[in-house]
């Protein structure tokens, strides 16, 4: 009996290791997708990766004149894009955990 307990134990240290692993692979892969926010018609385009780093912000020049505009303008576009990239993150994250995640009661955190 105590050597079905730790087989089991083991079967469950294997099953974390291998979720700890796919987690890994999938920080990686959301580096590499780029997520856009824009805000006044495409005047500012902020792009976010899975990962929620700011990768590039463009700002149209007539812009530049109008300081205040400008302000909003980038907070409402990185809001956007980080609002998107975060949805595309915990999806990924929530997948990739409960492919590797071994079966305890009670433990339905991906659901």
């Amino acid at each position: 009996m105590n050597r079905d307990m730790f087989g089991d134990m083991e079967g469950m240290m294997a099953k974390l290791k291998e979720a700890k692993a796919k987690i890994e692979e999938t920080r990686i892969r959301l580096d590499t997708i780029m997520v856009d926010g824009d805000a006044g018609n495409g005047m500012v385009i902020a792009t976010v990766t899975g990962n929620r780093q700011v990768k590039n912000i463009a700002i149209d020049n007539e812009l530049l004149d109008d300081k205040e505009a400008l302000e909003d303008y980038l907070i409402i576009a990185l809001n956007k894009a980080i609002e998107k990239a975060n949805g595309i993150h915990e999806a990924e994250m929530a997948a990739a955990a409960k492919g590797g995640l071994p079966d305890l009661p009670g433990m339905d955190l991906f659901k």
